[in-house]
């Protein structure tokens, strides 16, 4: 029965990840208004499902890393009631936030309910020094490290596209609106005609945050808007790859302790639920992603992927627990600072959001921990 729960815990906390962490990949993307929200989620979808079967063959070494072992002796992190309750305090850390529309990090709920359970199983025998090195430093360092690089990274690319003479086109807006104009009228306001509606021609001219931004010229031929969405799209799709690389092996190894299953199905059943989670709940972090962190053009957001891809490829080569939620959003972050449209109340709010995951997460799998051995 135990093995069954668990099955389903990890397929709930691969659908909360999926509905979390799918779209970061591909913010940017809907943020520049390159394409849109479905086209964005499509893309992103394909791309994760890509890199999640992908893991089965790169990504061993996260597979072992979060099993639990090293952190608790491997009798505890060996059961059903320990996978259980780091499969639903995660999940249900994650699918929380994502529910408020907030960006968190799948790694560092699991961190925290690994934590949380150990705490709760063996008292003080858990490894915290094992955690630090492990887990705790890689998660700091990750979203600075995100921000300097993308914003220094801005500079040289924005003055490449200045020295090659790829121009910007901006659009001026003509047309007629309509506006309700009082009428003067000497019975009530009520009365037929209080209101008259007026037309007027407006003219306005606008940057990105009015109309949609292109770049002129073209570079071997080849329009050099073209470039950029291929580029752009290109980038979005790497981070997306590289995210579920990272990710997936550290849901499916919840499921090593079923024997009698070939992992790499379950390599499969978590591919398939982080799809349906991305496709059907992923909208709220959408917005906070794509619109609240900072206003962007097509060559920021490119920046801001390209940044996010190679940081988390490394680091799942590598077999470093970094947070993709933490990258992608320090490189957005960063590129904000450089172009002075970073909106710093939400990445404070944020942060709060990335503070208050590992206690919560504790919190819950310590309590669920409790409740799958006291309770028959």
């Amino acid at each position: 029965m135990l093995v069954i729960l668990l099955l389903l815990a990890a397929m709930f906390l691969a659908y909360a990840n999926g509905a979390n962490d799918n779209f970061k990949g591909v913010a940017s993307l809907f943020g520049s208004r390159t394409c849109s929200y479905r086209t964005a989620i499509l893309w992103a979808t394909v791309t994760t499902f890509a890199g999640s079967i992908m893991s089965i063959f790169l990504a061993q070494a996260l597979l072992t890393k979060f099993s639990g072992k090293g952190i608790v002796s491997d009798h505890f992190a060996g059961s059903e009631s320990f996978l259980l309750a780091v499969a639903v305090g995660a999940g249900l850390t994650v699918i929380l936030a994502t529910l408020t529309g907030f960006p968190i990090s799948t790694t560092h709920a699991l961190t925290g309910a690994i934590i949380g359970c150990g705490l709760v199983a063996v008292g003080s025998q858990v490894n915290l020094a094992a955690l630090g090195k492990g887990f705790v430093l890689p998660l700091l360092l990750s979203p600075v490290l995100a921000i300097a690089v993308a914003g220094i990274l801005y500079i040289p690319l924005h003055a490449v596209r200045i020295a090659t003479g790829v121009t910007k086109e901006w659009c001026i807006c003509v047309g007629a609106e309509e506006r309700v104009v009082a009428m003067p009228q000497p019975s009530s306001v009520f009365a037929p005609n209080a209101f008259g509606v007026g037309s007027t021609i407006t003219l306005s001219v606008g940057e990105h945050e009015n109309c949609r931004e292109r770049y002129a010229g073209s570079f071997l031929g080849i329009g050099s808007q073209q470039i950029m969405d291929a580029a752009h799209f290109l980038s979005a799709g790497t981070v997306s790859f590289a995210r579920s690389l990272n990710d997936t092996p550290k849901i499916v190894a919840l499921l090593l302790l079923w024997r009698t299953l070939d992992i790499r199905w379950g390599f499969v059943a978590v591919a398939i639920t982080m799809a349906i989670g991305g496709l059907l709940n992923a909208r709220k972090v959408a917005e906070t992603m794509s619109k609240k962190i900072t206003s962007m053009n097509h060559g920021q957001g490119f920046t801001a992927n390209l940044t996010t891809a190679v940081l988390v490829v490394l680091a799942s080569l590598f077999g470093l627990p970094v947070s993709t939620t933490h990258v992608s959003v320090g490189s957005l972050f960063g590129i904000g600072l450089t172009t002075g449209k970073a909106n710093v109340r939400m990445m404070s709010a944020i942060v709060v959001s990335w503070l208050v995951t590992l206690p919560c997460a504790a919190f819950a799998a310590g309590a669920t921990y409790w409740l799958a051995t006291h309770v028959s």
